[in-house]
């Protein structure tokens, strides 16, 4: 007797806030799954129901439709009350973490609040939003940025790290679990290095790169060290973590939320939009919106019991 059950190609993953309840998001998701077109071949897999976050999957069959359809039907469906995902069955752990750092494992604009010292955070934060939208060159963005900041403390920084800096909720629980699992993970950034050395140990990288501001020993020289970090050198960090590490682009899950991380989120394995711009969440393969970092580990298959817990 032949089994004409369709083959799991793909896993759909839904993650809500615990009072939305685990039973009650499995069924929503079964029932997303069947109006995307999207075959259903497990039964609900409970994978967490953390103190904050209920977190479900269902292997499926893509059927005769197209993944980016059923993707958008998933988003639809559960609207702003899940994070959802519909990715690969294969290599779904993966072993490489490359993320952003601005908005992404920390919840603030480094340049933005180090502009407050010198009273131009509005005007600052203004061209830092349009260039994280696509609108603005990055490269030129930033160098005017910097340029306003010419003559601001160097105790300026240390003291908008203190007091402005916070990470972005289960950073350093995906670190730690991905690090105990045997990834590699780096923090790149368009930011700058006397942040990203600070966030990347306090996050749980192993490593971390970004832009120089350039300085006089005493403050700001208005200047950034070159080249400067943008869109494609973040894509060559990618790539140079992987051969580093015996690994190829699949093998990475690439994290962000700006213009400027569009190039690695494309080319990796699993491509993260957190709290993204429209233009990055369209193009990446999953979003983290309504929930925390920890999804990143549940798209991944991830279970309470695999997750080492951090903060």
């Amino acid at each position: 007797m032949t089994d004409k059950t369709p083959r799991s190609s793909h896993v759909a993953t839904a993650v809500a806030p615990v009072s939305h309840g685990f039973m009650k998001l499995g069924a929503k998701l079964e029932a997303a799954c069947q109006s995307a077109g999207l075959v259903q071949t497990s039964h609900v897999r409970l994978l967490g129901t953390e103190e904050k976050w209920a977190a479900v999957e269902i292997a499926v069959a893509l059927g005769d439709g197209d993944i980016q359809s059923a993707r958008a039907q998933l988003r639809e469906a559960f609207g702003d009350s899940a994070d959802v995902a519909l990715l690969p069955a294969r290599n779904r752990k993966k072993r490489l973490l490359i993320s952003d750092m601005d908005s992404t494992i920390i919840q603030q604009e480094c340049l933005d609040e180090l502009a407050a010292y010198a009273g131009l955070k509005d005007e600052i934060a203004a061209i830092t939003a349009r260039a994280m939208a696509g609108e603005l060159d990055f490269e030129g963005a930033l160098t005017e940025r910097v340029g306003k900041l010419s003559g601001l403390s160097l105790d300026a920084l240390a003291q908008c790290y203190d007091e402005r800096i916070t990470l972005m909720p289960g950073g350093s629980t995906l670190t730690a679990t991905m690090t105990a699992n045997s990834a590699y993970c780096l923090l790149v950034s368009g930011g700058f290095t006397y942040f990203t050395k600070r966030v990347a140990e306090a996050a749980g990288f192993q490593g971390d790169r970004g832009n120089v501001l350039i300085d006089d020993g005493a403050a700001l020289t208005g200047e950034v060290g070159r080249p400067i970090l943008g869109r494609e050198a973040k894509l060559d960090a990618l790539d140079d973590a992987a051969f580093a590490n015996g690994l190829n682009r699949q093998d990475a899950v690439a994290m962000g939320d700006g213009a400027n991380d569009l190039a690695m989120i494309e080319a990796a394995g699993l491509g993260l939009a957190v709290h993204a711009k429209p233009i990055v969440a369209e193009a990446a393969d999953a979003a983290i919106n309504v929930t925390d970092l920890t999804t990143a580990l549940y798209f991944q298959g991830y279970s309470d019991s695999e997750i080492v817990w951090r903060g």
